[in-house]
């Protein structure tokens, strides 16, 4: 492995597919609402990060993004609060998971994975409104279009230093 394969950031996406094929299609929303809140976690964490003092009021605003999405997405689905306990016994290795794709990077790396994610979850957004009925579609598209917002923070906080996404 060279220095570079050591620096390369995981794929959300094959990170994420096994994760929900663990879930029929119809609960995988609520899945990733749960993912949706733990984003949420470690975008206040990074709010906390001395180093990002100046992109603090964004990133926070990133965190109640996700906890829009995972209350717009919670909302379409009675006895979401049951299902998605289910779905954490099913998948008890999903903090871990979670974790796991972060863990040991840099900020900047942690930031550009999740920006990644955010762009994945716009489009995971549209392809579940593209197979739903009217009301449930306006709320996956309008989930994506925060997901976009969200990414473009990411993007910016991340173009703004010379030293690219896989500087600390």
């Amino acid at each position: 492995m060279t220095a570079g394969d050591a620096n390369a950031l995981p794929s959300v996406a094959d990170v994420l597919a096994p994760v929900l094929a663990r879930v029929p299609r119809e609960r995988q929303p609520l899945l990733i609402a749960l993912a949706e809140r733990m984003a949420a976690e470690r975008y206040r964490g990074w709010a906390a990060e001395p180093e990002y003092d100046a992109h603090r009021s964004g990133l926070l605003a990133c965190a109640r993004r996700e906890e829009d999405i995972a209350e717009r997405i919670e909302a379409l689905y009675p006895q979401a609060a049951t299902v998605q306990s289910a779905i954490r016994a099913e998948i008890p290795d999903l903090d871990e998971i979670n974790r796991g794709l972060f863990a040991d990077r840099p900020l900047r790396q942690q930031l550009a994975i999740q920006a990644q994610g955010e762009r994945l979850g716009a489009a995971t957004w549209r392809a579940f409104a593209a197979a739903a009925g009217e009301e449930a579609a306006a709320v996956f598209e309008g989930c994506a279009l925060l997901e976009e917002e969200s990414a473009t923070v990411l993007e910016e906080i991340l173009g703004s230093s010379p030293d690219g996404p896989e500087a600390r």
